[in-house]
């Protein structure tokens, strides 16, 4: 309806700078979705994520892991210009998808350590469809490829002014960390609470800067930052050209596969179930020879005493 009165009266809320031209408005839209098999904790995440990004659309499975081209079709009819692709393998490993569809590019990551909001019961919590702070570290800048990766988390987790289910309110913080190679993803609420009566006595010099610039005159609040959750990693894998195609334009060589590594493990074990079989059997020939193994009637020697009084 609000639409419709906008078109009939005429009114127009476009900002305009200083030189006259209008502001470019932010347009961003984010098609989440996830592909078959993914476990009830994977699906609840998708589900916080959701929650968390009022500008997102949540779409149904996708039947097919070869045919990620067709995700650009499914943006393209749901109005949306950056898609959330959780892809689940063997029901224990998950990948995430982040394009910007429908020109790319495209960046694979492998999702470890996750953990939803209910199982954390942390004590935070914030408004539904309010605007997050994104909080990047300074490491993003220091790399071509990171640089690419910011901008499509800033695209994707950024809620837009005036976006679908919005509300005007600023209560929480998503910070990206760099560590490792991976990056670390959490939430936190922004707690106000007013200043006490205690920490208005206390001497600026008995606090940090940071308390100096909480604890002040009546009125104003200290500022915590309190968890909320989701919490999650990812390990870049490969940046493609496009969207969900194209050449390779980065490649991580240190990200080993959770494949091989299982493979790794199970042999590491054959081995030493090698080395027992081989061991068993050494055991069983030597006690064959001394005439030690029960069944076995053991030769008769020189220096028996059936042979020597015979």
């Amino acid at each position: 309806m609000a639409a419709v009165y906008k078109s009939l009266t005429g009114s127009s809320t476009k900002s305009v700078t200083a030189n006259g031209t209008p502001v470019k408005k932010n347009k961003q839209r984010v098609l989440i979705l996830s592909s078959r098999g993914v476990t009830f904790r994977q699906r609840h995440l998708l589900n916080d994520l959701y929650a968390l990004l009022p500008h997102s659309r949540k779409d149904a499975k996708l039947d097919t892991k070869t045919k990620l081209y067709q995700l650009n079709e499914l943006a393209d009819l749901y109005n949306c210009n950056n898609v959330l692709f959780f892809e689940a393998r063997k029901g224990k490993d998950l990948y995430i998808w982040m394009s910007k569809a429908p020109n790319g590019p495209t960046v694979k990551c492998h999702m470890q350590n996750l953990h939803t909001t209910s199982e954390l019961h942390f004590p935070g919590n914030c408004l539904r469809g309010s605007r997050p702070i994104l909080s990047f570290d300074a490491a993003f800048n220091s790399s071509p490829h990171l640089i690419l990766i910011k901008e499509l988390l800033t695209h994707i987790f950024g809620v837009p002014k005036g976006a679908r289910k919005t509300k005007p309110f600023v209560d929480h913080v998503m910070g990206f960390t760099l560590a490792d190679g991976k990056i670390w993803i959490r939430c936190f609420e922004i707690r106000e609470t007013a200043v006490s009566k205690s920490d208005a006595r206390i001497q600026p010099a008995e606090v940090t800067e940071k308390e100096i610039v909480a604890v002040g005159e009546k009125g104003e609040t200290k500022i915590n930052l309190v968890e909320i959750g989701p919490r999650f990693l990812l390990t870049p894998i490969v940046i493609l050209e496009s969207s969900f195609g194209g050449p390779v334009i980065y490649e991580n060589k240190e990200f080993v596969s959770p494949n091989q590594i299982r493979s790794e493990l199970r042999l590491s074990k054959a081995g030493r179930y090698n080395q027992r079989a081989e061991q068993q059997i050494e055991r069983k020939a030597k006690k064959g020879d001394l005439g030690l193994r029960t069944g076995k009637e053991r030769p008769n020697g020189e220096l028996e005493d059936r042979v020597l009084f015979a």
